[in-house]
């Protein structure tokens, strides 16, 4: 995925063209969240607000913290999340979370950007903002086992990281996360770790 894709006027058409499932791995996550009694939801990589709108109006009442690198995007997710409460600020996923405690932390297209050392502190650091039974939901571009399955268009510059679901799973348990998979496609997963200890 190219990095205009940053461009919020284009962002969402860029991506449903570019992502294959891209409706589908919204809607996952918003599923994979059910169940979490929440008060306090923080979103890494917020963008135009398109994920945050499938999981919020499953927690009704709850807070939502997003981050993102981008203020242009945070603008957009602004406008399109008006009515929810939500604290939106600019933040890159390299630098220290908001202050927890959250009873939800969730992702969709974001993590890739990190290598393999930046996923594994940033789970790290999920896991020390969650509540005891906490949940981290981690949509995002995977390696495929099969090379036939890699369909999303990575970026050649080295933007793009993308790494394997069981690399990723083994960071995610090492954090402490007790982890599955809530669905998978192609090159696609949404990867779930609950806080149990």
């Amino acid at each position: 995925m190219a990095q205009f894709h940053w461009d919020p006027d284009t962002y969402l058409e860029l991506m449903r063209a570019e992502v294959p499932d891209y409706e589908r791995l919204q809607d996952e996550v918003a599923s994979a969240g059910r169940g979490v009694q929440t008060r306090r939801i923080l979103e890494l990589g917020t963008g135009t607000g398109e994920t945050a709108l499938r999981v919020l109006p499953c927690h009704p009442g709850a807070r939502l913290f997003g981050i993102d690198a981008s203020s242009r995007m945070l603008d957009v997710a602004r406008g399109a999340l008006v009515g929810h409460d939500v604290q939106l600020e600019v933040r890159r996923l390299e630098q220290s979370l908001p202050p927890g405690p959250f009873e939800l932390v969730f992702s969709a297209l974001a993590v890739h950007h990190l290598d393999g050392l930046g996923k594994r502190d940033l789970f790290a650091r999920v896991y020390d903002v969650l509540v005891l039974r906490g949940r981290f939901v981690l949509a995002d571009v995977v390696v495929p086992v099969d090379p036939a399955d890699a369909v999303t268009p990575i970026d050649s510059d080295g933007y793009d990281k993308p790494d394997t679901l069981a690399d990723q799973l083994a960071w995610l348990a090492s954090a402490g996360f007790v982890t599955r998979v809530a669905w998978s496609c192609r090159d696609l997963a949404v990867m779930v770790g609950d806080k149990v200890f």
